[in-house]
Parts: C-alpha cells; structure tokens; sequence
C-alpha cells in the first residue's frame, strides 16, 4: 500500500509539472512578437518604358546577338518587345517602316563596367563618388546613391549603341558595395533608370588597388591589407563573418516558426550584402588581373559556396581560359589597353578571341566614360587580332561579345542582349557594318522607343542646357 501511494504521488506530482511547463510554453506561443522580415528591395525601379511605335526595320542586314547573320532581313518591334526576325515582314497596319538598305541591325550594346554617373562629367572632385575609402570591406554601399543622373555622358552612350550598362563602385577597396544595373534613358533619380528585374551586384577587387590604398596611400599605414595575401585575409574574414551572420537570421526563423519569441540579430548592412552574395541573390563582380589571383579567388568562391559572375579587367584570362570555362566565370576585358601598371603588363591583345574560343564568356566592357563610346570598334579591333594569329571567329560570334555574354554576366539574358522574340527591343540601327570604322549608330532604341536619331539634335541632360562643352554640337 505505501508503495502504490508513493507512485500515485509522483504521477500526480509528474502531471502538475507538465502543467506548469504547458503553460510556459503556452505563453511563449502566444507573446511573440511581430516577425521581422528584410525588405531586400527597398529601393525599386520606377521605370515606366518610353512611348513606342509598331515599328519594322526591312532589308537590312542583321546580327541576331546569338551568333547568327541574315542578309536583307526585317525586325518587328511591338509594345517594346522584339516579335520576329525574318527574311520577309508585312508590316502591321499603321507600322512605321524604317529602311535599312545597306545597314546593320544589333542588340543594343550592354556595358557591364561603368562609372556613368559616379564618376560624372564634368570630372570634378565634386562629382567623384565612386570609392567609399576608409575601410576595406564597404558591402554596405550602393552605387545607385551615388549615380547623378544628369551625367552627360549617358547620352554620349546613346550614340555609341549602348542601351543598358552596370554601374559599378571604384576599385579601392576590397570590396566596394553594390552595383546598379540601368536602361540607358533620361530620367529623374537613378529608380527611373534601373532595370526591371535585373539582380544586384557586388564589386571586389584583387591586387594592387586595394594594396595600395591602404598599405601606401593616405589611410593608416598600419591597416591591413598592404600585400596580396592580406587581401585574400579579408575576403576570407569577410565571408566568414558573413555565414554566421546568416545563420543568426536562419536560427531566428526557425526559432519563430517554432513558437519562440525569438529576437532578431542586430541588422548589418555590410553583412547585409555579404549573406546575399552567398545565397545567390547577388552577383559578384571582380576586378582582376593577373591569371594567378583569378584562380586563387575561384577557389575562395568555392571554399564560401558563392558565385563569381565576371572577372573585370582580366588581362590574363588567356592563360586560365579552360578554368574560366569549366567554372563558369566571364572576363569582361579591354581589346588592346594595357601596360598602365605591373599588374596589367603581360596582356596580349588576342586575349578576348582566345578566351572566346576556349568555350568561356567573353566580354568587351569599357570602364571608361569615352570608351562607352565605341565599344563596337573594341570588338573589331580584338576580332582582327584573333584573326591575325590564326583564331577565326565571325563576325556575327563576336557580337556575343557586346549584347549577350554581358547580359549573362548581369543576369538579365532571359530579357535582353538579343534579337529574338520575346525580348526587350533593346536595338541599334547601324549606317553601316558595325565592326568598320566608319559605322555609326543611326538609331538607337531601348523598349522599342527612339532615343537616339543621328538626324536630330543629340540627346542633352538638363545640366547641359545653357552650358557650352568642348566640342559641343547642341
């Protein structure tokens, strides 16, 4: 008997316990707070496309953007989007029909390394905006806070057939912050520019500039990084701090899906940015060198689990360009401009042919706001000196060059960066074969809207109106 009733007791007492622990969790389940959830967009495109005609452009020679060619072809153009490609067209009642006897229709030209607008025209130090030096991982910056719109040298890009570019921070730090990726048309704040849809990417930079900056330039002597493997230190720190700041976010969620009124990590901005990279939500862009630190930074890439989209600069991707291919990495490169300093002395000017024909994504970009203008002779310039050492690729190949591998790189291949139906009508007119000297843009849409004609007064911002430029034709 004495034992039964010491077992009923410890039942009872065992029961009363669940209670208490019941109703503590009760009033867990029932106090949490609000879930805190990150806007990842808090920024959005308020780009609305310009007004457009049906348009058809008939018997012209085409580069389709995917390596093909068509002799006296037409493109019809319709509520913005590319329709058809084809020998023969009717137009559509009330289509306007350009000619294009004896010219050339592209994709429009993308440029995936820009400073339009944070390094704006005219170059002052009032309008340097581009490198947030003092620290060398900046993640936490966007480059879109600091594009001026009204820079001239959008419009001088029109006429140079470049529809859509990636504007990227500077190159002193190691890494630089956020890129913006905008259509190439007037408007009012950078949101009016920026391209639906397009991802956020990411600027790095390997080598000498962040060496410099803070082992030898005005900054503490004593940060680091001052050698190459100090840098590859802070990328690696970098990224760490990165994982375990995701994996407090991940462990709030999961905390609060479960009942508990967990409270959130502290927002990092600089982080922030990191963690996105490294669930694919952001695409790296790195400026680089030398063959040596691209391999070395595609293996941090794999060591953290993230995704180098384009090597930038990339003067010698020709002796990795079998790595390049089988890891997927574009280099975005320069035809023939090189030699400025240690680390960009062993180029050769058949580098963009070579790392085309190795199966890897070739790009032509400009870094320049005078070389925007004639990305097209880029192009011919590094085609002509492939050929001269025996690589042979065409014409129509190499205008993947300047439309869709950059798409590729941006992540907007599935909008545009090419001439086939579906697509945005991102489109330039050429007076003649673009890869001639000569060509020059006669025509210039983005969204199947005019905003470039070589017959009208070039397109102005409002800071130029009233002020007179060298060289100026307004």
């Amino acid at each position: 008997m004495k034992n039964i009733y010491k077992n009923r007791v410890r039942a009872a007492c065992t029961v009363a316990l669940m209670g208490v622990l019941l109703a503590a969790c009760k009033f867990d389940m029932g106090e949490q707070a609000d879930f805190v959830d990150i806007d990842k967009d808090p920024f959005p495109s308020t780009y609305i496309p310009l007004e457009s005609d049906i348009t058809v452009i008939v018997n012209a020679n085409i580069y389709d953007g995917v390596g093909g060619f068509m002799e006296g072809g037409s493109v019809l153009m319709q509520g913005g989007k590319i329709v058809e490609v084809a020998e023969v067209i009717t137009p559509p009642e009330g289509a306007v029909v350009i000619d294009g006897t004896g010219r050339y229709v592209t994709p429009g030209i993308i440029d995936a390394h820009s400073h339009l607008g944070v390094y704006a025209s005219p170059g002052t130090g009032s309008h340097s905006d581009g490198n947030e030096v003092g620290e060398p991982i900046t993640a936490g910056v966007w480059a879109e806070h600091s594009v001026w719109p009204q820079d001239p040298g959008f419009g001088r890009a029109l006429a140079g057939g470049v529809t859509s570019m990636q504007i990227l921070p500077g190159s002193a730090n190691l890494v630089g912050g956020r890129s913006v990726t905008v259509k190439n048309v007037p408007g009012r704040s950078v949101q009016d520019m920026k391209f639906p849809g397009a991802p956020y990417g990411m600027k790095m930079a390997c080598g000498e500039n962040p060496k410099r900056v803070y082992g030898s330039g005005e900054n503490n002597v004593l940060a680091r990084p001052s050698t190459r493997m100090g840098n590859v230190h802070g990328y690696r720190q970098g990224w760490a701090d990165a994982q375990a700041y995701q994996q407090g976010w991940d462990k709030y969620e999961r905390d609060y899906k479960a009942g508990i009124d967990a409270v959130p990590p502290t927002r990092n901005l600089r982080l922030e940015t990191l963690a996105g990279v490294l669930k694919g939500d952001i695409l790296v862009h790195m400026h680089c060198y030398r063959a040596d630190e691209m391999v070395v930074m595609m293996d941090v890439m794999s060591e953290f689990g993230y995704k180098i989209s384009a090597f930038h600069h990339a003067v010698e991707s020709y002796k990795i360009a079998d790595k390049l291919a089988a890891k997927g990495v574009c280099s975005a490169m320069w035809a023939d401009w090189y030699g400025f300093k240690m680390e960009a002395n062993d180029a050769i000017r058949e580098n963009i042919p070579f790392v085309h024909k190795a199966g890897a994504c070739a790009i032509v970009h400009s870094d320049s706001e005078l070389g925007i203008q004639r990305l097209n002779q880029e192009a011919a310039k590094a085609l002509a000196d492939g050929r001269k050492a025996g690589v042979e690729i065409s014409k129509a190949e190499a205008w993947q060059w300047l439309s869709l591998n950059p798409a590729k790189s941006l992540g907007i291949d599935q909008l545009t960066g090419s001439l086939e139906a579906g697509k945005d009508a991102d489109v330039v007119v050429w007076s003649t074969d673009p890869f001639s000297v000569y060509a020059k843009a006669d025509l210039t849409f983005v969204d199947g809207a005019i905003v470039y004609d070589r017959t009208e007064t070039p397109p102005v911002s409002d800071f130029e109106l009233g002020h007179v430029g060298e060289g100026d034709v307004k």
